[in-house]
């Protein structure tokens, strides 16, 4: 558990990654940020707003999964919602790049 306030995303970053070391969990964050990002084009294409309300279901769904069943710990979302929305993007990308890996090493 973090005992220390985190006060910038660079500090958070490191922490989030060690929060998500389970490959499952990777994958689950993976396709949750994906759908999402699915989810926004689908809203304009079918001209329905009512489709991005789905954005926090699948998003934190997803996730929240990963945490409770794999990693089997808290979502940073619950103490620092800001840079566990912009880390699981940053995460989402680095597997995109490969700086990061889905499996554990």
């Amino acid at each position: 558990m973090q005992k220390q306030k985190i006060s910038t995303l660079k500090e958070f970053y490191p922490f989030y990654l060690e929060e998500h070391s389970n490959s499952i969990s990777r994958i689950l964050h993976f396709i949750g940020t994906s759908l999402v990002l699915l989810l926004i084009p689908t809203a304009l294409i079918v001209n329905d707003a009512k489709v991005l309300f789905l954005i926090p279901f699948v998003g934190y769904g997803f996730a929240w999964v990963g945490h409770f069943f794999f990693e089997k710990n808290k979502p940073a979302t619950f103490q620092y919602p800001g840079y566990s929305l912009a880390s699981d993007f940053i995460l989402f990308w680095d597997l995109l790049r490969g700086k990061e890996k889905f499996w554990n090493k």
